[in-house]
């Protein structure tokens, strides 16, 4: 749950900031083939994700739908400038980013403002930060937590077989014969377990994209890979290193230490 947390996180937070608009005003002796030229230009530059065009008179038509008046009744004549709305790739929507690129747009004599929501774009990044650190804190203390319990199972197992363990030992057996099998069961069980996590997740998952299928945006078919494969990983890795681990103590201890514990 935690790893796919922080992929989704990491997913919407790109998502979020790709949709900010910031908005380039154009003076008002650009025309419409100077403008596309524009937004051509624009969309070579490696932080643009999308331009729209915004004619004056598309601008006077959504004004007067939005407000249900005609400003050209009564100023004798159409007030609005084109313009053109940019959604910046995620990497660069960010205010220390936009103050560079505002700069180089303005250097444009046919540009005359740039406008864009500089406090929404912040709290939307201080925001992500937060939630970012806490994943972080929640991710790190999970796994101590399932690292603790997995080891004392695993300890309790290799517990119960402690005289077998000393008897091979007795007989001659190197520790890596003795420490094998139970390292294969312990990768069989983490398999198990990794499968069945995922299998619950995949069921969670689903049943939330029937309730919402715009969860796909963020919980894509890459988030779903990397999530499987972790949980498969992680349920691999810390039953077969508890496993060596418990194994190792007992291969230490004398027969006298044996019945002390």
């Amino acid at each position: 749950m935690v790893v796919f947390s922080v992929l989704t996180a990491h997913n919407l937070s790109s998502y979020v900031k790709e949709n900010l608009t910031v908005t380039v005003m154009l003076s008002e002796d650009m025309t419409q083939p100077e403008a596309h030229k524009l937004c051509v230009k624009l969309k070579r530059r490696p932080y643009i994700a999308h331009t729209t065009y915004i004619s004056p008179e598309q601008a006077l038509k959504e004004h007067v739908k939005a407000m249900g008046s005609d400003p050209t009744e009564f100023l004798g004549g159409n007030p609005f400038v084109g313009s053109i709305e940019m959604q910046m790739n995620a990497d660069y929507a960010n205010s220390d980013s936009l103050k560079w690129i505002t700069k180089e747009l303005k250097s444009n004599a046919k540009v005359t403002d740039i406008t864009y929501q500089k406090d929404l774009m912040d709290q939307v990044n201080d925001n992500l930060k937060k939630t970012s650190i806490v994943l972080l804190v929640l991710a790190a203390l999970l796994t101590f937590v399932s690292f603790s319990l997995v080891n004392n199972t695993v300890r309790l197992s290799v517990y119960a077989r402690r005289f077998s363990i000393h008897t091979m030992k007795l007989v001659g057996a190197s520790w890596g014969f003795i420490r094998w099998p139970f390292i294969r069961r312990a990768l069989l069980i983490g398999l198990l377990a990794g499968v069945v996590a995922d299998v619950v997740l995949a069921a969670c998952l689903y049943g939330l994209y029937t309730v919402e299928p715009g969860i796909l945006v963020v919980a894509d078919w890459v988030v779903m890979a990397v999530t499987g494969g972790a949980v498969l990983v992680f349920g691999l890795v810390i039953t077969s290193v508890c496993s060596s681990l418990s194994v190792n103590k007992f291969l230490k201890m004398k027969a006298g230490d044996l019945y002390k514990i």
